[in-house]
């Protein structure tokens, strides 16, 4: 097992738009476990369905005619102005590498929010890919398999949850009442498995009250619970549906959702949001978003600008304890 990593900078970010769907920016090779890579950078997206999106794909780049099959983990992330990795997109499971063939991340980043994050400084965007390439072997006589459709599963069980066929739970939220699906609650959750079959049961589990959520955001975790993706959201309001959905993930023990949340929220810090952002990675143990808020603070001009809001005041109020680390961290 060999890791390496590459960065691809793309300079003058504004001029890349209009290249064209499923045209792209190669990077120069790169070498780990033996064999040559390349990233390749899509502005315009790779297909006519994620237009509005930025793509990325890993290439194996060696010699026409290799007969050694690889199999390698990778991982895609945007670096922050500090260097750091950020927003990652990774692929766990070794994906298998043939001559020239590649993997995408399509979608990778929606083109609106990158241009709307930190991460886009100076028209300029780092994108960094790390490759483990943990198997390889001789190649053998070539089997043809049909090739399988993409699946299905996630609109079938969002047309379920839509259609409310066979629902046999519902939850009385603020004004509104949403039915669901046990089974499919129970699935996804630890916490939903006790609370609909585990001995300490509701009593009445067929009629729940929420009590302490927003109808639209306990929709938009159910979305995602049947889904495994997030409802379509305005730009505006995806920051504070983000801290939202973070807390309802928590507490239904939904770790993919978090982590997505977090990615989120990395991208939302900035003067207006760093306190509540930083309150909210305290109380939920999120490492990586507190890190990630620290290390907006300790740039030039940061600290500064944030007492002189009402932000500051909130993270006094809301989280007194950090004051020392925060002082502690970011002092020069």
């Amino acid at each position: 097992m060999e890791t390496g990593s590459h960065e691809l900078t793309i300079t003058g970010y504004s001029g890349t738009k209009g290249l064209g769907v499923g045209q792209f920016i190669s990077s120069s090779e790169f070498t780990v476990g033996g064999h040559q890579w390349l990233i390749r950078y899509y502005p315009d997206g790779f297909d006519e369905e994620h237009a509005d999106w930025i793509s990325v794909s890993l290439i194996r780049a060696d010699k026409t005619g290799c007969t050694v099959e690889v199999r390698a983990r990778y991982e895609f992330a945007l670096l922050d102005k500090f260097g750091v990795p950020s927003f990652i997109r990774e692929c766990r499971v070794p994906a298998k590498f043939k001559d020239h063939s590649g993997w995408n991340f399509s979608p990778f980043v929606k083109r609106e929010e990158l241009e709307s994050s930190s991460y886009l400084q100076d028209d300029c965007i780092r994108i960094s890919c790390k490759v483990t390439v943990v198997k390889f072997r001789k190649e053998t006589a070539p089997v043809q398999f049909r090739a399988a459709p993409p699946t299905e599963l996630h609109q079938h069980l969002g047309d379920l949850f839509a259609s409310k066929i066979g629902a046999d739970v519902k939850f009385v939220v603020g004004r509104e009442t949403i039915a669901a699906h046990k089974i499919v609650l129970a699935a996804r959750s630890s916490v939903f498995k006790a609370e609909l079959f585990g001995p300490m049961k509701e009593e009445r589990a067929r009629r729940i009250c929420i009590d302490d959520m927003e109808p639209r955001v306990f929709n938009a975790m159910l979305h995602f619970i049947y889904t495994d993706s997030l409802p379509e959201m305005d730009k505006r309001d995806s920051g504070v549906m983000a801290q939202h959905l973070l807390v309802a993930a928590d507490r239904f023990d939904l770790k993919r959702l978090r982590l997505i949340c977090e990615d989120i929220l990395c991208v939302f810090i900035d003067e207006s949001t760093i306190g509540s952002t930083l309150v909210l990675a305290e109380q939920h143990g999120c490492h990586l978003l507190k890190e990630r808020c620290f290390k907006f603070l300790m740039s030039p001009g940061n600290m500064k600008a944030i007492t002189e809001t009402g932000e500051f005041e909130h993270l006094l109020r809301r989280c007194p304890s950090l004051l020392k680390e925060l002082l502690v961290t970011v002092a020069p």
